[in-house]
């Protein structure tokens, strides 16, 4: 994995061609991302429900198995056919579309809640503001945007999209929104610490903080989880 495999700003052909040729999904993780757990179990998920950048479905399938209404979206026709065909399996009714999160064409909502799992640190600047811009816009008033991106905690040598500061944070979220949560938190990969070895051409290297690793040995990534209400 090279600088170049995560790139910000993909067009939607670059994300297609990545998606089918990629040999290892760093976010195809076989379960629901423990911070969006938590978060459900505190109740801080209601009504309809978006999940922006879906990727393959692990945590609208783990909405939807709890009852709620769930639209997932992502800019690559592979990825949401592997969602369609995840979603028929567990015999689930998720609104799978393929979409660009920086304009959500044709969505209307409203949404009461919005999850964020790891797309904004994917977007260059200009796109990110159009991408909450189009949140705004689908979400009903008082609506929740949970967030989690990678932060500027992430060690130089590690090849992601972008680390993001507080600052370009709070920023990001200035117009429209409020925000009421914003603290440090991990992401949950599909990396061992061999895959991580490999990736990197570092041998010796050895999860510590700011990583960590889960019970099934995966590597955690630090990340922002923000909520914001949408205002």
């Amino acid at each position: 994995m090279s600088q170049d495999d995560h790139v910000v700003a993909r067009t939607a052909e670059e994300v297609e061609a990545w998606y089918r040729t990629t040999e290892t999904i760093p976010w195809d993780v076989p379960v629901p991302q423990p911070a969006l757990v938590e978060l459900e179990r505190r109740g801080e998920i209601t009504g309809a429900v978006l999940d922006a950048g879906c990727g393959l479905g692990q945590n609208s399938l783990f909405l939807a198995e709890r009852g709620y209404r769930v639209t997932g979206t992502d800019l690559s026709v592979w990825a949401i056919e592997r969602c369609r065909e995840k979603a028929r399996e567990r015999n689930l009714d998720i609104d799978f579309r393929v979409a660009d999160a920086t304009s959500l064409q044709g969505m209307s909502g409203p949404f009461e809640t919005v999850v964020d799992s790891a797309l904004l640190h994917c977007l260059d600047k200009p796109r990110r503001e159009a991408y909450l811009e189009a949140v705004h816009r689908v979400c009903a008033p008082g609506a929740l945007m949970h967030v989690l991106c990678f932060s500027d905690a992430m060690p130089a040598g590690i090849p992601v999209p972008d680390r993001l500061s507080e600052a370009d944070v709070r920023k990001a979220f200035a117009d429209g929104w409020k925000i009421s949560r914003l603290e440090h938190d991990l992401y949950t990969t599909v990396f061992t610490t061999a895959d991580l070895r490999q990736h990197i051409s570092d041998p010796g290297w050895e999860p510590s903080a700011p990583f960590g690793l889960d019970a099934d040995e995966r590597i955690t990534m630090p990340v922002w989880r923000v909520t914001a209400e949408r205002v």
